[in-house]
């Protein structure tokens, strides 16, 4: 970042930071929109086609629109998530109009203390880059054990739904025992069983 924009009043930072990643996120979408047309043959086409982005689109399927502002709050995601979008050439209005609420959000997290962390990382690893290798391995453990317990518990909850569907009685075989039962005591109109 420019000096004379980091030195700037927080305004002018976020500000900055907003078209930054505003123009890097358009760009992103465009390379894909790109790809998908099969105008861009290059190395950006083997990369923006990778498996990062498959994962991607994987998501914008199964959450829909509200992936793309949430990928904004994480890091290599967000890249392959506007790629994704491009690719599968999503409208752009709606993208633009999904993308917005990601980009203020993304420029306030780095305009009020990202950057800070960024630059105390940076600080860390001067000193020590032992200490700064422990604290990514804290952090990384740390958020490996919160999503190993949220995929538990999403899975402890489909296991549940799933016992419940099987014992709701409006799920049961409509051709079960109680069907065959009262199968033979039916008779058409003129008295004679129905087999």
């Amino acid at each position: 970042m420019p000096t004379w924009v980091q030195d700037g009043p927080f305004w002018l930072v976020y500000g900055f930071l907003l078209v930054v990643v505003f123009l890097r996120a358009q760009a992103t979408y465009w390379v894909g929109r790109a790809v998908a047309a099969g105008t861009l043959r290059s190395r950006w086409a083997a990369h923006v086609d990778g498996p990062r982005t498959r994962r991607a689109i994987a998501s914008i399927d199964r959450w829909g629109l509200p992936i793309i502002p949430l990928s904004f709050l994480t890091i290599g995601f967000q890249t392959a998530v506007n790629a994704g979008a491009g690719v599968i050439r999503m409208h752009w209005p709606r993208y633009t109009l999904a993308m917005v609420p990601g980009c203020l959000v993304w420029a306030a997290i780095y305009a009020l203390g990202g950057l800070a962390a960024f630059e105390g990382a940076a600080s860390l690893a001067a000193r020590s880059p032992w200490a700064l290798a422990a604290v990514v391995v804290l952090l990384l453990g740390g958020g490996l054990a919160l999503v190993l317990r949220a995929r538990r518990r999403r899975q402890e909850r489909e296991s549940v739904d799933a016992m419940t569907l099987n014992e709701d009685p409006r799920h049961r075989d409509p051709l079960g025992d109680d069907h065959l039962g009262h199968h033979h005591h039916h008779q058409d109109h003129l008295g004679a069983p129905t087999d």
